[in-house]
């Protein structure tokens, strides 16, 4: 007998491949996940610190460091000495500087995509 679906939450950018691609990687598996604007609604302080303990404290893995806001705000010099709670309020008050896609599921999360570990999170 199988558990309940596993809860996926997707912050996403729909002019974002990347994203979309991995929208339809979930589809084709046939997973059940709610799709949220990135941009409107960036990830909460508390998913951005769960985020942040499945890459180890390392803050730059959230961050999207290859996004036109990440390199106006000139972030490749000033987040490495940045607090994690300056750097957290970036990303919730901007969601284009969260590399996306960024998925939380019970227990776990990733951000960007890579097939492999979508594979290990969802089983």
């Amino acid at each position: 007998m199988q558990g309940p679906p596993v809860v996926l939450k997707i912050y996403e950018y729909k002019g974002c491949g990347t994203c979309r691609k991995a929208v339809k990687w979930l589809e084709a598996r046939g997973e059940e996940f709610q799709r949220v604007a990135i941009r409107e609604q960036p990830p909460t302080e508390a998913e951005l610190r769960r985020m942040l303990k499945v890459y180890g404290g390392n803050i730059r893995r959230l961050f999207n460091t290859s996004g036109g806001d990440y390199k106006a705000l000139n972030l490749k010099d000033k987040l490495p000495g940045m607090s994690e709670a300056d750097a957290i309020g970036l990303l919730m008050g901007n969601g284009n500087l969260v590399k996306r896609p960024f998925v939380l599921v019970p227990g776990g999360g990733v951000v960007g995509f890579r097939e492999e570990e979508w594979e290990t999170l969802l089983g």
